[in-house]
């Protein structure tokens, strides 16, 4: 049994996904990233940088427990741990990893920063071209690499599903949210359905779901636990 700390983002998705997929049994502990639990000290035993996802495996690396935080060292975890969705060789691992990595790196905190930018911002009365400008044309950018990758598999790893596709769908599924267009991006939109259409994404993507809103400005307590706190 893994307890998983969620909040419905698309970090959380990503991991909800993964142990929807593996049929790992979980159990959920809501962590709300507006009331301000990621700073709860017991939170911060098992995810010190104050972020969702995170779990605890009981049955970890020789038996003992293991505490893991980071969506991605979590998602190579899960696939380590279980043999499935990391390919069935050497090279499939690294063309997963690479995936993972460029997921991670960059369209994770481009299209985060878009949707502070496009999103959030401007209900703090903070409408910045530049960054918006600057945000948007970048994931635009990450979305055609994407999309020039799907054109030569059916997954973004190769012609199976991994726990890349896993990473990064939960992000380009907000496509829309960061003002991107798919009528340039066929492979991409290809994909985008082809994956909301597994039993596990839509599981995954459905846990908690209603509970995800966009704060309001009025709510200054949790416009300050999101964006403000340290």
């Amino acid at each position: 049994m893994i307890d998983f700390y969620y909040w419905p983002t698309p970090n959380g998705w990503k991991i909800a996904i993964a142990l929807e997929e593996m049929d790992i049994p979980y159990t959920t502990h809501l962590v709300d990233i507006g009331k301000g639990d990621q700073f709860k000290p017991d939170f911060l035993k098992i995810s010190p940088n104050n972020r969702v996802p995170a779990i605890v495996d009981h049955n970890g690396p020789d038996g003992a427990p293991l505490a893991l935080f980071e969506s991605g060292a979590i998602l190579q975890y899960l696939a380590r741990k279980t043999g499935k969705f990391y390919g069935a060789t050497y090279r499939d691992q690294l063309a997963v990893d690479q995936w993972l990595m460029w997921q991670m790196s960059g369209l994770g905190p481009m299209a985060g920063q878009n949707h502070h930018f496009n999103k959030y911002a401007p209900l703090m009365g903070e409408n910045l071209t530049y960054a918006q400008n600057r945000y948007t044309q970048e994931t635009a950018r990450l979305y055609r690499v994407l999309n020039t990758q799907l054109a030569q598999s059916d997954y973004v790893a190769g012609d199976f599903f991994s726990i890349a596709d896993m990473a990064i769908w939960p992000w380009a599924s907000l496509w829309e949210g960061q003002k991107q267009t798919l009528e340039d991006k066929p492979h991409m939109a290809r994909w985008l359905q082809a994956c909301a259409a597994r039993r596990g994404v839509t599981a995954g993507h459905g846990l908690h779901l209603d509970l995800r809103a966009t704060p309001q400005p009025s709510d200054t307590d949790s416009f300050n636990h999101l964006f403000k706190a340290t």
